[in-house]
């Protein structure tokens, strides 16, 4: 692709690399319990009780929710210390909520691992850290592309879903956070060697106060970038999170017919992480196309066709229950979508405040925790209230389509105002 020519000779690649490499594991760890819930919710049921579906929600939800508080603070921090000492102290907490799970073991309770959630907040809040380290050595033309390929670290959800049953069935789901903090702490190391924030002459620092937060707040703008990535990132995190246990509660007997005939594989949780991983690795892997995408044709158009794509789709998985394969393409495209999605959605942010990217970015990231924390709560009252999740899917595409509603009330004024000076296409 053109884009990714166009950085040779542009920016800092070592650190463009750390960014990624930060972000990826970082989103991981984020993501870690989603493939883990009905492992551990067995695990629990031999000590206590099962967890319900409430519960369980409300376990996943909560990684997503203080990522998203946290992504403020972070951004704040980013500002005043610099992406590279905020990142390291996120991370040494992360570290530390990691190795808790694993020495507590299968003895924990359930209000241990809600604190444990909590510590892993911060994994999800790098977010607020990574793409503004990348995003100041590059000029806005390259915005797109440059901090779709930092976000593309959203990988790491796919890394999750691929090993972690696995490791889980063989060792126990302790292991899992065992091999976390062992990577996190490598991955750590790599980053301090290689990261560095850009100097004066390529971005000058900003640091901003409090009050400052609250100006950008009266910006109507940050709110409409706030609702787009509440669709977008939510959407994709938030499905993410949920996958197992959706494709668990509803396809589990397809799941087990296809791991005994394809892989002689017994344990269809297993089974369900490789099918979750598959639906999920589109939307990982394409968000830095949808940021070229958007660099090309503008962010708006771009997002135009990417929620456009998501709306039609989840109305469909609402509306019919779908045959096991015809679901695992459509969860494939929904994700691919949302993907690009958040890439054309960071297509437009630096440009519109681009001297304010810090706080954008924590801003911006928080509303996407939130809109994520609310489709996986919606997801468990659906199935815990009705038995269906038809209910779950008709809301989510509710808020696609406010949001396909709001790109058209904001793209003439956008083109026609800071659009025109921005330096890149809208």
């Amino acid at each position: 692709m053109a884009g990714f020519k166009a950085l040779k000779g542009q920016g800092d690649a070592k650190t463009l690399f750390a960014a990624f490499l930060y972000f990826d594991f970082s989103f991981m760890v984020w993501t870690m319990l989603g493939p883990l819930a009905t492992e551990i919710s067995d695990s629990l049921a031999q000590h206590a009780e099962a967890l319900t579906q409430g519960q369980i929600a409300t376990l996943l939800s909560i990684p997503i929710l203080a990522g998203a508080l946290l992504r403020i603070v972070l951004g704040f921090s980013v500002d005043k210390a610099g992406p590279k000492k905020t990142a390291i102290g996120a991370q040494l907490i992360v570290i530390a909520s990691l190795f808790y799970a694993y020495t507590r073991g299968a003895s924990i309770t359930y209000n241990e691992l809600l604190l444990v959630a909590l510590g892993l907040g911060f994994a999800g809040a790098s977010f607020a850290v990574a793409l503004p380290q990348a995003g100041q050595w590059y000029p806005p033309k390259l915005q797109g592309i440059v901090l779709g390929i930092a976000g593309a670290g959203n990988i790491g959800v796919v890394i999750d879903f691929l090993f972690a049953p696995k490791i889980a069935e063989i060792w126990g789901w302790e292991a899992v956070f065992l091999v976390g903090g062992i990577l996190s702490f490598f991955v750590l190391i790599t980053y301090i060697f290689m990261a560095k924030d850009a100097p004066s002459s390529v971005y000058k620092a900003r640091p901003k106060k409090v009050g400052d937060y609250w100006k950008l707040l009266k910006d109507r703008d940050s709110w409409w970038f706030m609702l787009f990535y509440a669709v977008s990132f939510g959407g994709f995190v938030g499905f993410a999170n949920y996958m197992k246990v959706y494709l668990m509660n509803t396809y589990q007997a397809d799941m087990s017919a296809f791991g005994l005939s394809v892989f002689n594989e017994p344990n269809v949780k297993v089974i369900a992480g490789y099918f979750g991983a598959l639906t999920i690795f589109a939307g990982a892997v394409l968000r830095p196309v949808g940021g070229g995408v958007a660099d090309k044709m503008g962010g708006i158009k771009a997002l135009y066709i990417f929620f456009g794509v998501v709306a039609a789709l989840v109305l469909l998985s609402g509306a019919v229950h779908l045959h096991f394969w015809v679901a695992i393409a459509v969860l494939f495209l929904i994700m691919a979508a949302l993907g690009m999605a958040n890439g054309a959605v960071f297509q437009l942010v630096p440009q519109r405040f681009g001297k304010d990217i810090g706080i954008m970015t924590g801003l911006i990231g928080a509303a996407g925790g939130i809109g994520g924390t609310f489709l996986v709560k919606t997801l468990g009252w659906a199935k815990g209230t009705f038995n269906t999740y038809s209910m779950g899917f008709f809301i989510f595409a509710a808020l696609v389509l406010l949001a396909i509603g709001a790109i058209s009330l904001v793209k003439t004024r956008w083109r026609t105002t800071w659009g025109v000076n921005s330096g890149g296409m809208i």
